[in-house]
Formats: C-alpha cells, structure tokens, sequence
C-alpha cells in the first residue's frame, strides 16, 4: 500500500466515497475487517481492500498515509481514529459523529491535539448544493433573524434496522444530529439553549419528543420541534429580513419573499449531488484540498465541544444501568 489517501471501511458510505475519489482522480487504498465485506466492496468498484481492519494493517506497516477517510460503522469509529493517529496519520476525515458518546469523541479529540492531527467530521449536509445556495442568499440578505428545525425520526423504520442497540439508544447522536449541525451550521451556534425532553422508546429509553428555543451566537432567535412517535420529517427553515429558506428536504430549496404566502423553488447546479451520494463530492474536496480545513469541515475538538454542550442538552444520551 503506497498511495496517499486511505480509505477505511467497505460498507455502501466507503463505497460512495471509492467513487467519489476515483472522480477527484485521488488515488486510495483501502481497508476493510472481513472477507465478505471485502470482497463485496471489490466487486462493487474494482478495487481490492486489505482485509484484517486497521489495527492489523499498521502493526504490519500498512499504514502510511497523508490522509485517510474513515467510513466505517458508528461503534468503531472512535477506535479507528485512534488507531490511525497513533499510526501516523495526520489528516483525517471521520464519518459523523465521531464517537458513540461524548467521552469516545472527546478522548479522540485529546489524541489528535497531542499527536497535532487535523481531524474532521464529515457531516456532508454541510456540503450540498442546496445549502451553499442558501448561504450565499443568506449573506445577500444581511444574515439569519431567526431560525427552526425539526428532527423528527422514523421511530417504526429504525426499531427494524439492523443495528447494535448500543447505536440506536444514541441515535440522535449517531444520525439527528446531522440536522442541528446543519442549523447551527447557517444559524448559529447557541449562546443559550433551553430544552426539554419526555417520553422514551424502547431501543432509545433517554426520550422520544424534543422541544426546544434559545439565542444563537449571532443573535438569532431560534427554536426546534421533534417527535419520534409521530409524522414529521427533517427540515430547516431560515428568516432574513427578505425572506423564509426552506431545507424541506434538506437536498431542496424554497424561499417565501416577506409579504408573500407562496412558497417558490429555489434553483442552483445540483448535478454533483444527483451524481454522487449528496454533499459527497464537495466535502472530500474540501478536505483533499484544504488541509487545514475550510469553513464547512467542522474539526473535531470543536465537534467535541458541541456535543457536550448543546447536544446532551437537546437529547440526554443513554445511561447504561447495571444490568447492561
């Protein structure tokens, strides 16, 4: 293994990142844990991974790299970080959230500052072409008066899934949390959260509806709603002194102009993100380019911080009991 990037994981995220790469003409290797998962990914995009995960391949000299991506599954994300830091590595793009729970990702987030690795999560809304559209209008119109989201998840859909439980208790964590980075992301971070949290569900007992408002950093008045034993879906609305942006589905955009009660579509270049996985593309961009990091990769130690902050606050993780 010789090439300047690694990827780590064969799973469909590892895979939509093989195409991507191939797309920059970034040359990669790739590692995986099994043999079946392994061989899947070589049928699927022509390349051939390592197999035996990260540990065995550094121990064997394998890992020499400038940069690697790590999209392997949530529980082994915090391992692999490591693992690689302590390897050398010292540019890392790891798939949200970095950690099951605050203290994997802030233990991660102390690694990489003691090794001086430039680590980032890779929450790919960030990156969508419907976000940088509202962006750009955002800044056109002087900047967010105010602004909502909701969360809301399948609660019926995921219960089938296929996951660890000790994934699903964190789910906010693992998979919501991609609609408040992408709130604070154009809104604000909070300079003050109020939030409240009932209910619970049997594979996420810490709560099952969300309510919450508070005042971001930049003075926007915000407020959230979700309920995981009802309809809803994802979404962001953002008020201007022009206008209401609505992300409804995150990958669309709409505007009502003030004073207006229609809802008109919003119209930017999307190819990219009908070609590959949405916001792929111009994430690991940004991250091959820019290895400090640009205004969109968020960094982990940062990442850190939120989570212990603000997003325990709007969804309280699980507390393992002694019979766990």
């Amino acid at each position: 293994m010789h090439n300047n990037i690694l990827l780590v994981g064969c799973g469909d995220m590892a895979v939509a990142y093989a195409k991507v790469l191939s797309d920059l003409r970034a040359p990669f290797d790739v590692i995986g844990r099994g043999e079946v998962s392994c061989a899947s990914f070589a049928s699927r995009t022509g390349v051939v991974p390592l197999a035996g995960g990260v540990e065995r391949a550094a121990a064997d000299g394998h890992v020499a790299h400038d940069a690697a991506i790590i999209a392997a599954p949530i529980d082994q994300l915090a391992a692999i970080t490591r693992q690689l830091i302590a390897a050398g590595v010292r540019r890392i793009l790891v798939e949200k959230p970095a950690g099951l729970n605050p203290a994997e990702i802030a233990e991660s987030a102390r690694l990489a500052a003691e090794h001086h690795a430039a680590v980032f999560i890779a929450y790919n809304r960030r990156f969508y072409a419907s976000t940088r559209k509202a962006r750009e209008m955002l800044a056109a119109d002087g900047g967010v008066t105010s602004f909502y989201f909701e969360f809301t998840e399948w609660a019926h859909e995921i219960r089938k899934l296929p996951l660890p439980p000790a994934v699903k208790k964190e789910w906010f964590l693992a998979n919501s949390s991609h609609v408040c980075d992408l709130a604070f992301f154009l809104g604000g971070l909070p300079k003050v959260l109020t939030a409240h949290v009932q209910g619970s569900l049997d594979w996420h007992p810490s709560g099952a509806q969300f309510a919450g408002c508070g005042v971001s950093r930049t003075g926007a008045l915000f407020s959230y709603h979700s309920n995981w034993e009802s309809a809803g879906r994802w979404g962001v609305e953002l008020c201007t002194a022009k206008r209401r942006l609505y992300l409804r589905p995150l990958e669309t955009l709409q505007e009502q102009l003030r004073g207006e009660l229609a809802l008109k579509p919003v119209t930017f270049d999307d190819r990219l993100d009908k070609e590959f996985k949405p916001g792929l593309h111009a994430q690991t961009r940004a991250f091959l380019q820019h290895p400090e990091g640009d205004d969109g990769l968020l960094a982990l130690d940062d990442h850190a911080r939120i989570v212990s902050r603000f997003y325990r606050q709007v969804a309280p993780g699980y507390v393992p009991s002694a019979h766990d």
